[in-house]
């Protein structure tokens, strides 16, 4: 069951809608920037800044779970947190209202490669950056856009420089270099941005690997000296977190978790899994790579997961996830509930007219039963999928704030242990 549930990816929005020219701007954002002084640039390495700090609240004393807060210039993210994919900018069929006021997410995500295509960097640049843009007033974290540049097999190609590929909207020619990421990523104005890295395949070869993780290394020392000589655009600061590769090999993954620690950045990321490699061999790598990584600065484990792989993760000293799996698997009529998954185009739920979820912790859980959330689906709905993804998302967020709380009163692995059977049965 987890094999079909692991399929996970880091975006969305790679369907085909009507075709638009990219326009660019290399200039700086204009009169509503506000110049930061020069003495908050940044060196090599990366220098820890008062803007954002990450402070440990608690430990749970049988597993390296914790609870943490990041600060930010957008508000305070308690950790451990899920992170909505909101790959252009808007989270699936989710009002941004509803993903702050019902979902009660604390930061989301935007795409650098789908958001660079479009609204485009000068659409981004003439309103003062995404949070602007889309309304969102709280963190953004940017995934760089590797992953969906080197999933674009057949239309890309890489050289030392960076990547050229093809735009999936009209087939226009692009080149992504990790300087030319982080100029974007400044344009698009998120609270952290991702390192621009290649995504190695979990089933690569050592040799394959051990290229790809070097090559990510020196894209990465690109990428900070890039970071350091340009600044923020919109009046805020904004943070590196550098990204771990590896594959499943144990070698490769701890030169990488101590080349990433070395740069002293404000968080780190581990990418490259859930990508093919099995489960446990996933499980193996986060314990190899956050015995490395500093334990005061807060890990990133990216396109992950399932509410189990959540719940393993942070056992493991995880503190930020993300994945489209909430959403996408609710489009598709699965929901994730405290008892079990549900598939709500099953007949079995034809007439059960109880809520979606009586521990829900979203408006639409009390609102409406389970008998109408099918008969949606059934018919074709486009609210079913509406439904379903809000409540996904807030049952995500509920679980890693009863993971936090529970990691605060100590007891986090017995609970884990009590949780585990319940959400991973089907019902």
């Amino acid at each position: 069951m987890d094999a079909q549930l692991h399929k996970q990816g880091s975006g969305e929005d790679d369907e085909d809608v009507k075709r638009q020219t990219v326009r660019e701007k290399s200039d700086a954002h204009g009169g509503s920037s506000k110049k930061l002084r020069k003495d908050r640039r940044f060196s090599l390495p990366l220098q820890k800044f008062s803007f954002m700090k990450f402070t440990l609240t608690a430990n749970d004393p049988k597993s390296n779970a914790r609870a943490g807060v990041l600060h930010t210039d957008h508000g305070d993210i308690m950790t451990p947190i899920f992170m909505p994919v909101g790959t252009v900018g808007s989270v699936k069929a989710c009002h941004i209202r509803d993903i702050r006021d019902e979902v009660k997410a604390q930061i989301i995500l935007g795409n650098t490669y789908h958001l660079y295509l479009r609204p485009g960097l000068d659409v981004l640049e003439a309103v003062g950056g995404l949070h602007k843009f889309n309304g969102w007033d709280r963190p953004i974290l940017t995934d760089s856009g590797g992953f969906q540049v080197f999933s674009l097999t057949g239309i890309r190609k890489m050289k030392e420089e960076g990547v050229t590929f093809q735009s999936h909207i009209d087939g226009s020619r692009h080149l992504f270099t990790p300087e030319r990421v982080m100029d974007i990523e400044r344009s698009i104005g998120a609270d952290i941005m991702m390192a621009f890295d290649e995504c190695t395949p979990g089933t690569a070869d050592y040799r394959y690997a051990k290229q790809s993780m070097e090559r990510t290394h020196r894209w990465l020392d690109r990428c900070v000296q890039r970071f350091s000589e340009t600044e923020p655009k919109y009046g805020y600061e904004q943070a590196l977190f550098p990204i771990v590769q590896g594959c499943v090999y144990r070698d490769l993954r701890e030169q990488s978790a101590e080349y990433i620690a070395s740069k002293d950045a404000w968080g780190n990321a581990i990418g490259g899994l859930a990508v093919g490699e099995p489960t446990e061999k996933m499980y193996e790598m986060i314990e190899l790579v956050n015995a490395i990584l500093p334990k005061d600065k807060p890990r990133y484990l990216m396109g992950v997961g399932t509410p189990a792989n959540i719940l393993e993760g942070i056992e493991r000293g995880v503190d930020m996830f993300d994945c489209v799996m909430p959403t996408r698997n609710g489009r598709n009529g699965m929901i994730f509930t405290s008892e079990g998954i549900i598939n709500l185009k099953n007949e079995k739920w034809r007439t059960d007219f109880s809520a979606v979820d009586p521990n829900g912790e979203t408006f639409v859980d009390a609102q409406y039963s389970k008998a109408y959330l099918r008969h949606l689906f059934v018919a074709g709905e486009i609210l079913g999928p509406m439904i379903a993804s809000l409540h996904n998302l807030g049952f995500y967020l509920w679980l890693v704030t009863e993971a936090r709380k529970h990691i605060t009163q100590g007891d986090f692995t017995e609970w884990k242990a009590g949780m585990l059977p319940k959400i991973t049965r089907r019902l």
